[in-house]
């Protein structure tokens, strides 16, 4: 069987050290499965991008891995080549074998549909050494490349749990009967929160929308509000160009519920003060207490909360407040939440082990999960869906 899973992981580019194991982890509960079914498998995954920092070789992923799956899952520092396919052939039930990087070839880099994947190298070398492709790499799914989109055409396939937990997670969150819903948008992602909050108001998803960060800040610009030039330029940094300020005021004039903050938190000369956000000076750390106060309020009647990016600097211990008060307002209350986004480790860590336990679902995909969120189409599903109308259909009916 082979497994493609998304072991991309934070890397120390000094050591090499994988600093964040929270995605293998996820994996290796779908290996343990699998192989309690008495398959063999080869995992399929890559990790950062060719010529990036990140970019390196799978070695230390397999001892990880071994750690977490509690079998030895060997490694070959091949994908495709002969010694690959020498050891894959080998394999025996209960085996797991890593397979190098997948992006070492450019097949796993370009962009094309199913149908031309399907066709491609990496595809016709291994299909035919697998009986069924698993895919649990949610967080890739938003790629058409050809690990993710052309062995389902090749072969019969099905989701991992990783993956079914994340799709079932955002399904609930957006078409689920729960109301209200109330979806929380900060960090710095301003293009795709845009995108995002259209998509909410489009299909009267969202009841509230609640932003916080640079998030908040393109929002505010959209509606008037004059900007520091230290906001304009992190705002020109972060992708608020004139199309997208353009588009959040579309947005607002359309009648969307979005919410921004009444005051910040900001950093002058060493020492935290309030500022309104109407006149706003400093550069904001966090929202400020009446904010606070007013979106408290708002997430009393919740029924689903979304939680994607923080509402300041959680990195600085002086601007947490916000993020972590209203995803602890969430919790206490039982609200099913979901969250995500590049700091929901740091975020786990600043709550007590009792609400970590009550978040409905952390999602470990960024672009992914904004993608599905937005209604945008996702190849990974989309493929899946085309090899299930290929091979399994007939056995269903």
């Amino acid at each position: 069987m082979l497994l493609r899973v998304d072991l991309n992981s934070p890397i120390d580019p000094s050591t090499g050290e994988i600093l964040d194991d929270s995605r293998i982890k996820e994996h290796a509960s779908t290996i343990r499965v699998l192989l309690e079914m008495g398959a063999s498998v080869a995992v399929m995954s890559h990790q950062g991008r060719p010529l990036s920092r990140d970019f390196t070789r799978l070695e230390r992923h397999s001892v990880l891995l071994s750690k977490l799956v509690g079998v030895e899952v060997s490694y070959v520092d091949d994908v495709m080549g002969p010694e690959a396919r020498r050891r894959i052939r080998a394999l025996r039930p209960g085996d797991v074998l890593l397979l190098d990087n997948s992006r070492l070839h450019s097949e796993d880099v370009v962009e094309a549909s199913p149908e031309v994947h399907a066709s491609s190298i990496m595809v016709k070398t291994l299909a035919p050494l697998f009986d069924y492709y698993v895919n649990d790499a949610f967080s890739a799914c938003h790629r058409s490349q050809a690990s993710i989109v052309g062995f389902p055409l090749a072969l019969p396939s099905a989701a991992g749990r990783l993956l079914e937990r994340e799709v079932g997670a955002l399904e609930r969150a957006t078409s689920g009967p729960e109301r209200p819903k109330v979806f929380i948008l900060g960090g710095a992602k301003v293009g795709d929160a845009v995108k995002l909050v259209s998509r909410l108001h489009s299909t009267g998803v969202a009841d509230e929308i609640l932003t916080g960060g640079l998030v908040a800040l393109a929002f505010m610009a959209a509606m008037g509000y004059s900007m520091p030039r230290a906001v304009e330029r992190a705002l020109g940094e972060a992708g608020a160009n004139d199309e997208v300020i353009s588009e959040a005021r579309r947005i607002i004039g359309k009648g969307a519920p979005v919410r921004v903050p009444i005051d910040f938190l900001v950093s002058r000369d060493g020492r935290v003060e309030v500022e309104p956000a109407r006149g706003l000076k400093g550069a904001p750390g966090d929202i400020g207490p009446s904010t606070l106060e007013y979106y408290t309020a708002k997430l009393r009647k919740a029924r689903v909360a979304v939680l994607r990016g923080p509402m300041g600097i959680i990195e600085d211990e002086r601007f947490r407040r916000g993020t972590v008060r209203l995803l602890s307002e969430l919790l206490e209350r039982g609200v099913y939440t979901v969250i995500g986004g590049g700091h929901s480790n740091l975020l786990l860590s600043l709550l007590p082990p009792r609400l970590t336990k009550k978040i409905g679902h952390r999602s470990l995909a960024g672009g992914a999960m904004l993608q599905y969120l937005s209604g945008e189409p996702m190849p990974c599903l989309e493929a899946l869906s085309k090899s299930f109308q290929k091979y399994w259909k007939k056995r269903a009916s």
